[in-house]
C-alpha cells in the first residue's frame, strides 16, 4: 500500500495538473477533450506496456475530464496497433503506446509496412525498463559466464524465446549473441505470456523477458542472471547488470512511449506530453512502476525522439549481423 505522504503528494501534483490544463483550455484547444480518448496499446492485455498505460490512463482521466479508454490491437510485433493509429483522424483522440518494434525495428525488418513509422508524432516517454535475463530453474548456468560458457560449449542448444520476431526480447538475446559470440536457438512466440508460460515448466531454456517477471524469480520458477540495463535495477538491486557480470559494453533499456497521428495540432501535442509527465511524477505511480522494474520518466516529445534514433542505430546493426528478416 502506498503512504498516506505519497497519496497526498499525488492528489496535490494531480490537482496542480487539472488546473493548468483548465488554464491551458482557455486559449488553446477551445474545448479538447470534450469525449472519451482512446489509447490503442502495440501488445495484449497484461503486457508490459499495457501494466504501464492502464496505470497512466486511470490518472490521466482525473486531468483531463474525459475517459481513456484502453484498447488492446496487438500482433506482427506492434504493427497492428501503429496503423490503426496511423489511419485515424489527427483530432487527439486516438493515442499509440507502444514499445520500440513497430517505430524502430519493425522498418528494418519488413519490406514494406501498411504504415510510416516516420508519420507517428512522439509525444512522451512514459517509462524504461531493462530486460531480465531468466532461465529455467534447473538450467545448469547459475550466472552469466556460466551462459555464455555452456553456449560456447554447445552451441545451436539453448533456445531462448521472444514476445515474436523483431521485438525487444528478440535483439536484446540478437545482441548479447553478437557481443559475445554465442549462437542459441530463437523461438518466436506471439507474445510475453505465452512465452514465459513456456519458460517455467522448463519447455525453453531462457528468456530476456521484461523487469515485471522478476517475481517469478524470488518465488524460484524460474532463475534470474542478470538485468540487461545500464544500471541496476531498484526493483532488484543484487542482481548484476549483464555488463557487471563480464559483457563489457552490453546495455540495453526499453521504453515505453506514446505517439499521436501526424498533423495532430501542435498544443494537442504539448498538453498530452505535459499532463504525461505529470501524471509520471507522482509518488505512488512512480513506487507502483518501480515495484516491478519500471522507472516512472515522461518526457518532452524532442526526448522521446532521441530515443528512437538511438535504438533505430543500435538495431540497425544487431539485425543486419543477424540477418533477420520477415517477409
Amino acid at each position: 500500500m502506498f503512504g498516506r505522504h505519497a497519496f497526498m503528494v499525488g492528489l496535490g501534483v494531480i490537482a496542480a495538473g487539472a488546473a493548468a490544463a483548465a488554464a491551458w483550455a482557455q486559449g488553446g484547444a477551445g474545448n479538447y477533450p470534450d469525449h472519451p480518448i482512446r489509447v490503442i496499446v502495440s501488445v495484449p492485455a497484461g503486457g508490459g506496456v499495457d501494466t504501464v498505460t492502464r496505470l497512466v490512463a486511470a490518472k490521466m482521466q482525473v486531468i483531463l475530464g474525459q475517459p481513456m479508454v484502453v484498447e488492446n490491437r496487438a500482433g506482427v510485433g506492434g504493427s497492428i496497433a501503429a496503423e490503426y493509429v496511423f489511419g485515424s483522424p489527427p483530432d487527439g483522440y486516438t493515442l499509440l503506446a507502444s514499445q520500440p518494434s513497430p517505430i524502430t525495428t519493425n522498418p528494418l525488418l519488413y519490406k514494406s509496412l501498411s504504415y510510416d513509422p516516420a508519420q507517428l508524432v512522439p509525444i512522451a516517454i512514459m517509462s524504461h525498463v531493462p530486460n531480465v535475463v531468466l532461465v529455467r530453474k534447473d538450467f545448469p548456468a547459475k550466472t552469466i559466464q556460466e551462459l555464455i560458457a555452456y553456449a560456447k560449449a554447445n552451441p545451436g542448444k539453448i533456445n531462448f524465446a521472444s514476445q515474436g520476431i523483431g521485438t525487444t526480447s528478440h535483439t536484446t538475446a540478437e545482441l548479447f549473441q553478437k557481443i559475445t559470440g554465442t549462437k542459441m536457438t530463437h523461438v518466436p512466440y506471439h507474445g510475453a505470456a505465452p512465452a514465459f508460460i513456456d519458460l517455467i515448466p522448463g519447455r525453453i531454456d531462457c528468456y530476456f523477458g521484461s523487469g515485471e517477471l522478476l517475481t517469478y524469480s524470488r518465488s524460484g520458477q524460474v532463475r534470474a542472471l542478470a538485468t540487461t540495463g545500464a544500471e541496476r535495477s531498484a526493483a532488484e538491486p543484487d542482481l548484476p547488470t549483464i555488463a557487471e557480470a563480464g559483457v563489457p559494453g552490453y546495455a540495453v533499456d526499453s521504453w515505453q512511449g506514446v505517439f499521436l497521428p501526424a498533423k495532430t495540432p501542435a498544443d494537442i501535442i504539448t498538453r498530452m506530453s505535459t499532463d504525461i509527465t505529470t501524471v509520471l511524477a507522482v509518488p505512488a505511480i512512480k513506487d507502483k512502476l518501480a515495484q516491478t522494474a519500471y522507472a516512472a520518466q515522461g518526457s518532452s516529445p524532442q526526448a522521446l525522439r532521441q530515443w528512437l534514433e538511438a535504438d533505430s542505430a543500435k538495431w540497425s546493426a544487431v539485425i543486419k549481423t543477424a540477418d533477420i528478416k520477415i517477409d
